[in-house]
């Protein structure tokens, strides 16, 4: 437990000291401030589950590497977001539903895809990573196109978040560098120690290295998010909490998953658990995104609430299924014959009034 907890605590660290060193060091040469909240600061609090990731597929603890991506993806948008939007409704920017959200399905999608074949190989892990510098790329040139207008508006929204980043910045170049080496080894450290622990906890409790990935892990980890999404919405800050969601999700899928298959020594295996029930739970929730998304351009509070309450219901089915519950199979059909199709048939009304309310508009 110790070393869980010990673990935990470098890596939120480590993150911090990481997004604070780019971020600054980023503005100080000049790159665009959406580009930075986008790519530094989402990517940036997703470094612990690189380090997680990576650490376990290098020393074989592919279920945790996995699981703790899958996880993470599931508890950002349903835990994060839902608590986020129950503090306020939290407005949606276009560019994050007409890009990011997509972009975010395509690769969850691309995810369930190269793991149906029970693997995800060097060759795929390259892949996923190639996509994602092209995706960085071209947020780059977007940013470049943007107007006058638009620039403003985007260097107020972040102001905030990289104050004291301006041009005396510059001459302390040296110092933004030392902040993302200390982050750097802060991480590479929480890393080693949350995986230690976790896999003694699965042994010690009996229970699969994948369900402590798509639980403790991926909560672990997510402390960052957690962080980011819920101090943006309680300062009111626009969309903020969903840029990083996002953001993160693609991240962790693209960068975290493409370069842990690329430097692991085989191939990932991928657990039948993982890709016949968490997997497409992962992509449900990313699909589930768009129409909740694009409804007014916000996330209300009932609409967190209901995020919140699918994380809880996914949650106890983790911990009946990991613990042999004789009540799961009743758990599953209520779930799988009520609640999931109720869920559904609700964001097609809501989809399908979004898109009626626009045609009465036009």
């Amino acid at each position: 437990m110790t070393g869980f907890i010990f673990g935990l605590i470098a890596l939120v660290l480590g993150a911090e000291l990481l997004v604070r060193g780019a971020s600054r060091l980023a503005m100080a040469f000049g790159i665009s401030p959406l580009v930075v909240g986008l790519t530094v600061v989402a990517f940036g609090t997703s470094a612990p589950e690189m380090a997680v990731s990576v650490q376990s597929a290098w020393s074989g603890q592919v279920d945790i590497a996995l699981g703790n991506v899958v996880g993470s993806n599931i508890f950002n948008v349903l835990l994060i977001l839902g608590l986020s939007a129950l503090i306020i409704p939290l407005v949606v920017h276009q560019q994050v539903i007409r890009q990011e959200v997509p972009v975010m399905i395509g690769a969850s999608l691309l995810l369930w895809v190269l793991a149906a074949d029970g693997g995800i190989s060097r060759w795929e892990g390259l892949l996923l990573f190639v996509l994602v510098v092209g995706y960085t790329v071209m947020l780059i040139r977007q940013s470049r196109r943007e107007t006058a207008a638009v620039q403003a508006e985007v260097d107020a929204e972040y102001a905030e978040a990289f104050e004291g980043a301006g041009p005396g910045w510059r001459d302390h170049w040296g110092v933004q560098v030392l902040l993302i080496l200390s982050g750097l080894a802060l991480l590479v450290l929480g890393a080693n120690w949350l995986v230690e622990a976790a896999v003694g906890f699965a042994r010690d409790l009996g229970v699969s290295e994948v369900v402590i990935g798509l639980t403790i892990v991926a909560a672990g980890t997510s402390l960052p998010e957690v962080a980011t999404s819920i101090m943006a919405a309680i300062r009111g800050e626009r969309d903020i909490a969903v840029g990083n969601v996002v953001g993160s999700n693609i991240f962790n899928i693209l960068a975290v998953l493409g370069l842990s298959a690329s430097m692991a020594p085989a191939d990932l295996a991928v657990a039948p658990a993982l890709l016949a029930f968490d997997l497409p739970i992962m992509v449900a929730v990313a699909l589930a995104c768009l129409p909740i998304f694009f409804t007014g351009n916000r996330i209300d509070r009932w609409e967190g609430a209901l995020f919140l309450g699918l994380y809880v219901a996914y949650t106890a089915y983790l911990i009946l299924y990991a613990t042999g519950h004789n009540g799961l199979h009743g758990y599953s059909a209520v779930m799988g014959i009520f609640v999931l199709p109720l869920l559904a048939a609700t964001l097609l009304v809501l989809a399908w009034r979004h898109w009626h309310q626009q045609r009465a508009d036009t």
